[in-house]
């Protein structure tokens, strides 16, 4: 069984509070896009899960690979005497912000679910994707847009929205950002902010600051978005987390300076980076800019990956 799985790009994320469990509570408003990795699934007679990948970066350890621990969260919990060789063809950057390994088991899940015959609900494999990854819940539904609460994985379906096709240019520099670290400097931050600080999330001077922000919310967006109005959605567009992890890693900033410098103006860096997207109109004025940012990144001698995408 041959499966896709894509990436995500976050267009509002705002981390709220941190939680009791050491998650954070956020509200966010997912896309899924057209990069993708693909996964082959060969069923094995005896219980053996092997996870099959070239890319440098994948997890080799079963704890921390997400796609074996899907796999063995649904052999175990279906009492499965088979198993599974799982070969992962990488396309999304690792460690980029944009949910590869969360996509990869929630691919896992339901390609498993068909080879395996389980017959499992929707609700029923939500319910073990949550076990293993705040963003590996919207990957089980097959939608284009979806808004997420608690952790990222209370899902709710943005179907109004499911006839939108983006283009989008994305610039990935060659940094591997850990979500844990750039979570925890913004906790070590949250003690010097006011409520109204922590609601809007920017980085000035060592402290989080606050931006003319209030007035906007996934709400302002979802209708920038259902009217395709580009100017307001790049004032909509917002991560509380892109000043942390722009302190942390530069280049997320001189990304972004490119971006405007070339007429952008719907940017944003997608998760906890170091991923960063802009929205444009049309395929040709995506492959124009990704034909200039080339040429651009060649010059510098920097190993940044483009890529031009679309809403999937």
């Amino acid at each position: 069984m041959v499966i896709n799985s894509y990436a995500k790009l976050n267009l509002y994320l705002e981390v709220l509070s941190k939680r009791k469990d050491r998650y954070h509570s956020i509200k966010t408003i997912f896309e899924r896009i057209n990069l993708r990795d693909k996964i082959t699934l060969r069923a094995r007679q005896d219980k053996k899960i092997n996870v099959i990948c070239s890319s440098p970066g994948i997890p080799k350890d079963s704890s921390k690979n997400l796609a074996c621990r899907a796999a063995k969260l649904l052999q175990s919990s279906s009492k499965i005497n088979r198993g599974v060789d799982i070969r992962i063809i990488k396309r999304i950057p690792v460690a980029a912000g944009l949910g590869g390994g969360s996509s990869n088991a929630a691919a896992v899940l339901r390609g498993l679910n068909k080879l395996w015959r389980l017959n499992l609900t929707q609700d029923k494999l939500v319910a073990f994707a949550r076990k293993i990854g705040s963003d590996v819940p919207f990957f089980i539904y097959n939608i284009p847009f979806a808004e997420g609460r608690g952790r990222g994985d209370k899902i709710r379906p943005l179907r109004l929205l499911n006839h939108l096709k983006f283009w989008h240019i994305l610039v990935i520099p060659k940094k591997k950002v850990a979500t844990e670290r750039i979570y925890k400097v913004w906790d070590s931050l949250k003690p010097k902010l006011t409520p109204l600080d922590r609601r809007r999330g920017t980085l000035k001077s060592g402290h989080l600051t606050g931006l003319t922000r209030t007035k906007y919310g996934v709400k302002i967006l979802n209708l920038a978005l259902r009217k395709g109005d580009f100017t307001l959605i790049g004032k909509v567009l917002f991560n509380s987390l892109e000043q942390v992890t722009s302190k942390l890693y530069p280049e997320v900033g001189r990304i972004k300076e490119k971006f405007l410098h070339l007429g952008l103006k719907s940017i944003l860096m997608s998760g906890s980076g170091p991923a960063v997207f802009g929205i444009v109109p049309s395929r040709k004025e995506a492959l124009y800019l990704y034909r200039q940012l080339k040429e651009e990144l060649k010059k510098q001698d920097t190993s940044a990956q483009v890529f031009v995408t679309q809403t999937s």
